[in-house]
């Protein structure tokens, strides 16, 4: 069993001002806190949540299956011709 590294953890420090939306304000107060303490949470959760918004990596399986269904009915599109001619690309307008 491989030894398990130790969690290390950076803490940054910044300031940023920025035009907040009137949501996020009504969201803050719904719940009784100021509006930068709800940004720094919802900041906190996007880092440390690792699904948050994020799609887990498809498998080979997957994603075979996925391009199979694609070709599915690839056998019905018409061949393509050598040359692509106007009257070949309205052909279906005469």
């Amino acid at each position: 069993m491989a030894a398990v590294e130790p969690l290390r953890v950076k803490v940054f420090s910044m300031e940023v001002t920025i035009k907040i939306p009137d949501e996020l304000a009504i969201q803050a107060r719904a719940r009784g806190v100021p509006v930068a303490t709800y940004i720094e949470a919802l900041l906190a959760d996007q880092v440390t949540d690792p699904t948050a918004k994020k799609q887990a990596l498809r498998t080979q399986a997957e994603i075979r299956a996925w391009i199979d269904s694609l070709a599915q009915f690839s056998d019905k599109i018409p061949q393509l011709p050598e040359t692509i001619s106007r009257e070949w690309i309205y052909q279906d307008r005469d």
